[in-house]
């Protein structure tokens, strides 16, 4: 039995495709299938049901599945340990990113990181928070930047920075900062469920249900809401970060919040046995150094929560 051989195994087991498996191996698909063979052979157990399409781990061979996901997370934990004596930082990282942070955070620190340390590769994914999660149990996933937290099992956070709310509205309103309850339910315009940004404005606003609006339409992005309030007029709550490139037309119709203003925590996660501390270390203070000085400096902020248990 090698690591290789388990790697293989996560691989299609990810898959559900000895093809595809390979191919994200670098191996061709006999030299991939042989070795899970041999194991099996060695075993005296099926471990995958190859007559299933997709091919399907057995019973047995889920169980071998979450052992070899720790035994690969040891041995990753000894490299690691070395990596760390000899002060390197290297080797690859899958990362997830929540899709209404993604677009805003990735252009500020991936670069700056990888030109700092030439090691490492970075791999990025959208994600929602739930793929996240589920993805960091599987071991697709090293580490999540998403909004927490999120009360999950196995799921270790660490806050990176907090990102205040704000207002885009094509409505006028007198004061300088406005309270939640300010905010017209029949005007408001929301992403889709499967997004965490959606509960926290629930949350924030008290919302029970919307009612009055002759289109009544949940968006897939940011940007989709700010084009809604333009074309449609209305109101959005929009992170801090997606207010930042916006032309000056744009930002006019942006109202804060009074302080303590809502905000959102975001943190990088990882599953309970995540052995690659450096790494995450140097992630997140590539993350820190990217930021507008605006959310580096001291705010009067408080956390909304997101109603999602995964």
């Amino acid at each position: 039995m090698t690591l290789q051989q388990l790697e293989y195994i996560l691989a299609v087991a990810r898959h559900r495709h000895f093809a595809r498996a390979a191919e994200a191996c670098f191996v061709t698909q006999p030299t991939l299938s042989m070795m899970i063979q041999k194991l099996e052979q060695e075993l005296g157990v099926q471990i995958f049901d190859r007559s299933r399409k997709p091919v399907a781990l057995t019973p047995i061979g889920e169980m071998i599945l979450e052992r070899s996901r720790k035994i690969l997370k040891e041995a990753e934990g000894i490299s690691e340990l070395v990596r760390a004596y000899k002060g390197h930082i290297e080797g690859t990282i899958n990362m997830g990113i929540i899709p209404t942070l993604a677009p805003y955070i990735l252009p500020l620190f991936a670069r700056p990181f990888l030109e700092k340390h030439p090691g490492v590769k970075l791999k990025i994914w959208e994600y929602t928070t739930g793929q996240i999660v589920r993805h960091l149990r599987s071991g697709a996933l090293d580490v999540g930047l998403m909004a927490t937290p999120v009360h999950s099992p196995g799921i270790e956070e660490f806050p990176v920075f907090y990102e205040p709310f704000v207002v885009y509205t094509t409505n006028t309103y007198e004061k300088e900062f406005l309270l939640p309850k300010d905010i017209d339910p029949s005007q408001l315009w929301l992403l889709e469920e499967a997004h965490c940004f959606q509960s926290q404005v629930i949350n924030l606003c008290e919302l029970r249900q919307k009612s009055g609006q002759r289109l009544d339409y949940q968006a897939g992005s940011l940007e989709t809401l700010i084009h809604l309030v333009d074309s449609q007029k209305g109101i959005t709550i929009l992170p801090q970060l997606a207010t930042l490139t916006m032309p000056k037309g744009q930002r006019r119709r942006l109202k804060p919040f009074l302080p303590p203003a809502p905000a959102r925590e975001i943190s990088l996660v990882v599953y309970q046995g995540f052995a690659r501390d450096r790494m995450l270390a140097a992630v997140k203070e590539a993350i820190v150094g990217a930021l507008p000085n605006g959310l580096k400096k001291e705010q009067e902020l408080r956390v909304v929560d997101i109603d999602i248990r995964i």
